[in-house]
């Protein structure tokens, strides 16, 4: 097997399918296979193997896509000199064009949306999950930039806060009652906090080595901090007074324990995206049960919790929102208005309705769905959204949106007289 070069050493391989970021095998013979052109000796020398060719030639972006990619590449170690990059991105785009998606399927309604879009800072920072701290201030993690970031709607300001640790790969993000904002670093297996004050980061690593990708974390009204480890299969709880770190496992081999939530009670729930099942943790034995969702194929996402206490869960594989009752352990699913391609993914709920995106439809969509009258309405996202991997909501009833492909942040403002209340 061919070893990692040191730029992607540490990188989960999903991440690394994602991002198409080896566009070809070190063989000579291989970059022959590439077309002319200028650019191609750059992509030859700059990037190795670690898919087959036909995996790049088979793909394809537009060229704000492969811009991202490119910074991306840069951003985790890439050696493309700075003169070459547009050269790069031109190249790629012109030979490897995007591929068609399904078409946006818009559905009108009653409820008005704005969505406002900022580029942020640092190109290639792959913004992942977003969060609204108790100032108002938007946040987001910077996943291939190795920052925190920050965005102050009233003055238009970004701010940029670099992580002590080289590559951690920021992902999940939260802040605590103190003002602090916690996060957990994908790619180096620690779980970090930020003190916004002085910019300094205090890091609790995990305490079994083969846990190595802390992926969606929440706090729990117990004061605890509860995660989810997909490649590890495991479930954790982090003790923010003390640093001690308790891990179980996914009762289910290679569940890939995804998305949480935390209902009323202070109960906490994952979505295991390896599989067709829905997580429900006891917060204090950290005891497991699991849901079995009625299709094999299911693959939940996503996960967001109402008022009542129903789960809701974005259904990547088939294109589905799911609704589980917890107490009788019925499940009622709705296609997404985008087809079985549609690929639903970061999901929120606001008072009656659940929010979401589709994540593989030109554009991107922003959907809502009542969950009284069980009616969608969709929106476009004008960037075309790059794939929203999370969605934050706002105290008084609007969305953050992180949109990963496309460098962005993005606010979804809710006309208020038809807004649902929180």
């Amino acid at each position: 097997m061919q070893q990692k070069p040191f730029f992607l050493a540490g990188l989960p391989a999903g991440l690394l399918a994602n991002l198409l970021i080896c566009l070809l095998a070190v063989s000579p013979a291989f970059g022959q296979v590439l077309p002319d052109g200028p650019g191609k000796q750059t992509v030859t020398t700059a990037c190795v193997a670690c898919h087959a060719l036909t995996r790049v030639t088979g793909a394809g972006h537009s060229r704000a896509d492969w811009d991202s990619v490119v910074h991306m590449m840069v951003n985790a170690g890439a050696q493309v000199p700075p003169d070459q990059v547009p050269v790069v991105i031109d190249y790629l785009a012109k030979n490897f064009p995007p591929k068609t998606l399904p078409s946006a399927a818009i559905l009108s309604g009653n409820v008005h949306v704005t969505i406002k879009e900022w580029d942020v800072p640092t190109a290639g920072s792959r913004p992942h999950d977003p969060m609204v701290a108790p100032d108002g201030s938007a946040w987001y993690t910077g996943q291939m930039a190795n920052v925190l970031g920050r965005f102050d709607p009233k003055t238009q300001q970004f701010q940029e806060y670099p992580l002590k640790t080289p590559g951690s790969g920021p992902h999940g993000l939260i802040a605590d009652h103190d003002g602090n904002v916690w996060f957990t670093a994908n790619f180096k297996a620690y779980i970090g906090k930020l003190n916004p004050k002085t910019g300094a980061v205090t890091e609790y690593p995990m305490p079994d080595p083969a846990v190595r990708d802390p992926h969606t974390l929440i706090l729990a009204p117990n004061g605890y901090i509860y995660f989810t480890a997909q490649n590890a299969n495991r479930i954790g709880r982090l003790n923010p007074k003390t640093g001690e770190v308790k891990l179980v496992s996914s009762p289910t081999p290679r569940s890939k324990p995804y998305g949480m939530a935390v209902d009323s009670l202070g109960v906490p729930y994952f979505v295991a995206f390896g599989s067709n099942k829905v997580g429900r943790i006891d917060p204090d034995s950290l005891a497991i049960r699991e849901f079995v969702l009625p299709h094999a194929d299911s693959r939940p996402r996503r996960i967001a919790i109402t008022h009542d206490d129903i789960v809701w869960y974005s259904d990547y594989s088939r294109g589905y929102l799911g609704r589980l009752d917890p107490k009788t352990g019925q499940v009622t699913e709705w296609a997404s208005p985008g087809g079985p391609k549609s690929q639903p993914y970061g999901i929120t709920a606001l008072g009656d309705a659940v929010w979401y995106s589709e994540s593989n439809t030109s554009p991107n969509t922003v959907v809502r769905f009542d969950t009284k009258t069980h009616k969608f309405q969709t929106w476009t996202i004008p960037s075309g959204g790059g794939v929203v991997r999370n969605i934050d909501r706002t105290p008084d009833g609007n969305l953050w949106l992180a949109c990963s492909g496309v460098n962005k942040i993005a606010l979804v403002e809710i006309t208020p007289a038809t807004a649902a209340s929180r």
